[in-house]
């Protein structure tokens, strides 16, 4: 993936000079697109994202390694602040629940820190049909097409790859 290093490559030189966040699709398939973008306070992340008019399903990448699952739905309005436990399902294999994930305005946001748990996870959406976004009891909120994701995630984690290394902020703490 020379595309997403050289692209990559121009936005880190180009560091917090950006006004807005910008993107550049670096690979597109079936229902999912992979991209990688540039954040005015200098950071770069890519973002796999697969999505219908209103509603989306995005598993992010950022330059710190940090991994992060992103549910997006026009519909919703959830202030900021608030927490909720939910469910994922993908298929009809058992659900994984998500505790403690951040409610804000339209967004369900929830960072995979466990690495082993994390990676599972992500395979399971490279092998998977549909993804069921559900309450913690169970109920249905929305569902998202996985068709496409095996080589989507292969994009992204390619991406990743290509993401230049943090510096920390404070030299004398590792």
């Amino acid at each position: 993936m020379g595309r997403a290093a050289a692209f990559l490559a121009a936005l880190f030189c180009a560091g917090p000079v950006l006004a807005d966040p910008q993107s550049e699709v670096l690979f597109s398939h079936k229902a999912w697109q992979v991209m990688a973008v540039a954040f005015d306070d200098g950071s770069i992340s890519c973002d796999a994202e697969v999505s219908d008019p209103g509603e989306s399903f995005s598993i992010w990448i950022h330059q710190d390694g940090s991994v992060q699952l992103v549910f997006f739905s026009s519909q919703w309005d959830f202030g900021e602040g608030d927490r909720a436990n939910l469910q994922v399902e993908i298929d009809r294999r058992s659900p994984w629940r998500l505790t403690d994930a951040e409610l804000y305005q339209q967004s369900v946001l929830f960072g995979l820190s466990d690495a082993d748990a994390g990676a599972r996870f992500i395979n399971e959406v490279a092998r998977g049909n549909v993804l069921y976004l559900r309450t913690e009891e169970g109920e249905d909120v929305q569902s998202y097409s996985l068709a496409g994701s095996r080589a989507a995630i292969d994009a992204l984690f390619q991406c990743g790859d290509a993401l230049p290394a943090t510096s920390p902020s404070n030299p004398f703490k590792n």
